[in-house]
């Protein structure tokens, strides 16, 4: 008997995500991806939410504990805390597009009822998950793209980078095909682990200032 491959062994999305429709199509096939392993362990995929005209996306990791539970990104504690940032910042959180580079929850967890620690994905995994990024950027059409943090980054920009030497600067760079200007910042869970968490927080806002200005 020949051994046939599951379609996660490809580590792909490309075959799941349609040629047409629209984001609504793209949310209905996502949550049937089997393009790598991480759909095994999570409760659900987690796509992108928003404005479809949004003139700004916000690029993050993954989902978190919350988020795969309820099916929508950043509407746990990391979620509130960027919405607070990009109003303080001049950028109102109801007009942008929000997604993540990987859209199911990669975790571990020491027993069953145990709480679930969130894991990063591996550039395998983020690679896999690149045509749901891909195809989200070619609907929506964003002037503008802040990544956070580091994932978000190595997911759009490569291997090489890294958040802390780019971090509220300006970047324009080609991202599957198409010209984009990149605002990088940290991540908003990274404010909630930080010593300080006043002046990460200060840190996060700077850049996303920097990001409300490049807007105009």
């Amino acid at each position: 008997m020949v051994a046939t491959e599951a379609p996660e062994d490809a580590y792909t999305a490309e075959p799941f995500v349609p040629g047409r429709g629209g984001l609504p199509a793209l949310r209905r096939a996502a949550a049937d991806c089997r393009g790598c392993p991480l759909h095994r362990d999570a409760t659900q995929t987690v796509f992108g939410a928003g404005d479809t005209d949004a003139r700004v996306m916000l690029v993050g990791e993954q989902p978190g504990d919350q988020e795969d539970r309820q099916g929508k990104p950043f509407v746990g504690p990391a979620g509130r805390l960027l919405d607070r940032a990009l109003t303080e910042a001049g950028i109102d959180p109801a007009e942008a597009y929000v997604t993540n580079a990987v859209k199911h929850f990669k975790f571990t967890q020491a027993e069953p009822r145990k709480r679930r620690i969130h894991k990063a994905p591996n550039l395998r995994e983020m690679t896999a998950c690149g045509p749901w990024l891909a195809a989200e950027l070619a609907v929506v059409e964003p002037e503008l793209i802040v990544v956070l943090g580091a994932t978000a980054g190595k997911a759009l920009l490569g291997s090489s980078f890294r958040v802390t030497q780019v971090r509220g600067t300006v970047l324009e760079e080609e991202i599957h095909g198409r010209a984009e200007r990149l605002v990088p910042t940290v991540h908003p869970s990274s404010v909630l682990r930080a010593d300080d968490r006043e002046a990460a927080y200060r840190g996060l806002l700077s850049d996303l200032k920097v990001a409300a200005e490049a807007l105009g």
